[in-house]
């Protein structure tokens, strides 16, 4: 049999019933009330009363969404869940016991249950995943794409550095592969330090020619 559930948190008509209670207070009565027929509407679903499934609906709706929203921290997802939730009372209304608990804690521990079981089921999938991936030896293309990139511009940049004098490659390589300072590649080459800057700033923008760098 086919069930219509409207999307969850969506507004709801009053199905002929007459306008709800307004205020703080009457909707709380209402609330109460509306909990204390819920095993009599659970009774009705068992034996296959669409109505009586659809004023149980209406009434846990919002605590069944609320407790898959809690376990998943989607709502996308939870909305799935609580759909399957939904079907799932439907199917084993039959199944409950007023004799262990109301019957809006029965609905709300199937939905922590489903929703549970779903976390359970993404993890293992992911676990399952990873185990595959480490056992090929093979990683996301985006990674390798990656190394393959900067492998060959660290290819490209050596050969471009055999195109600098002997004196702009030696400061350069000090000055970008060595970490030290202006200051420090002049007195480690025993120049001075206008002519060391000269020598990088040559150095840098031959670099730039030779890796076609666009300014």
């Amino acid at each position: 049999m086919l069930l219509l559930l409207a999307p969850i948190g969506a507004p709801r008509t009053s199905r002929g019933r007459g306008a709800r209670p307004c205020g703080t207070l009457a909707r709380v009565v209402q609330a109460s009330e509306s909990m204390s027929d819920a095993p009599e509407l659970l009774a009705a679903v068992a034996a296959g009363d669409q109505d009586a499934f659809a004023r149980l609906y209406d009434q846990l709706e919002r605590p069944v969404f609320g407790t898959c929203v809690g376990v998943l921290r989607d709502p996308d997802h939870a909305a799935e869940v609580a759909q399957e939730v939904w079907v799932e009372v439907w199917r084993t209304a039959e199944r409950f016991d007023a004799a262990r608990g109301s019957a809006r804690t029965w609905v709300v521990t199937l939905a922590h249950r489903r929703a549970v079981d779903r976390v359970r089921s993404v993890q293992a999938q992911r676990d399952r995943d990873q185990r595959v991936l480490d056992e090929s030896g093979e990683r996301p293309f985006d990674v390798v794409a990656d190394e393959v990139e900067t492998m060959l511009e660290q290819v490209r940049v050596r050969e471009c550095l055999q195109t600098l004098t002997e004196t702009q490659h030696r400061a350069v390589t000090l000055a970008y592969y060595g970490g030290k300072t202006y200051r420090e590649v002049a007195e480690a080459l025993g120049a001075a330090l206008p002519t060391v800057k000269s020598r990088i700033r040559d150095g840098l923008l031959r670099l730039k020619d030779c890796l076609g760098v666009v300014a």
